[in-house]
């Protein structure tokens, strides 16, 4: 797949051939759905469990004689109506720790690219360089290639002066080509790929 490299002033760069194993895959919902749900689940931390009627330190001697006290009958100062008293039917701990197969999450990574190259939503830019690293500048070059809510992905690093132009901007993500991620990439209204990010991304299955 040959595409049109361009630069941030939106003018013509050269062509680029773009591997089909990694941009020209057909999509499928049930891998991309796949990978999104083990991405977010992933990212959750333990939920915290807390303490019940066994678990909290207070004494267990009857505090108040059976009869006569004008009171209810109360055998445990651990019991859930008392402030300090175990919880009732509280929430256990639970640990989120799926497991995807290291080749789905391979196939769903690409099946993104690929996605956002089919649907015509990907750019190719020579490269994130921003002279002087100003918002107000970077605004209107985005505005001139036609771009909103757009994710960025750049090669080893980002780009210091368009990371810090771009650091205001509402909708603008930026990440390292390590870091691209099938859950970043779709729910961006567009891909943005530097050619250095381009050759890392086909070298991470290529490699």
């Amino acid at each position: 797949m040959k595409v049109k490299v361009q630069t941030l002033d939106a003018k013509a760069a050269g062509d680029l051939e773009l591997n089909d194993d990694v941009f020209g895959l057909e999509p499928r919902a049930d891998i991309l759905h796949r990978v999104v749900t083990w991405q977010l689940e992933k990212r959750r931390g333990t939920a915290r469990g807390a303490r019940e009627r066994s678990d909290v330190a207070r004494t267990g001697k009857k505090f108040g004689r059976q009869k006569g006290g004008g009171t209810a009958r109360h055998g445990d100062r651990a019991a859930p109506i008392f402030i300090g008293g175990g919880k009732a039917h509280g929430p256990r701990v639970r640990d989120f720790n799926p497991s995807l197969n290291k080749k789905v999450r391979a196939l769903g990574l690409k099946m993104a690219l690929s996605a956002k190259a089919k649907a015509g939503t990907l750019t190719v830019l020579d490269n994130l360089d921003v002279k002087d690293g100003k918002t107000q500048e970077l605004v209107g070059k985005l505005a001139g290639l036609g771009l909103g809510k757009a994710l960025f992905i750049d090669g080893d690093a980002i780009n210091v002066s368009f990371a810090r132009a771009s650091s205001n901007i509402v909708g603008v993500n930026v990440l390292p080509a390590v870091g691209a991620n099938v859950y970043d990439i779709l729910r961006a209204d567009s891909l943005v790929l530097t050619r250095a990010a381009v050759e890392k991304l086909e070298a991470r299955f290529h490699g």
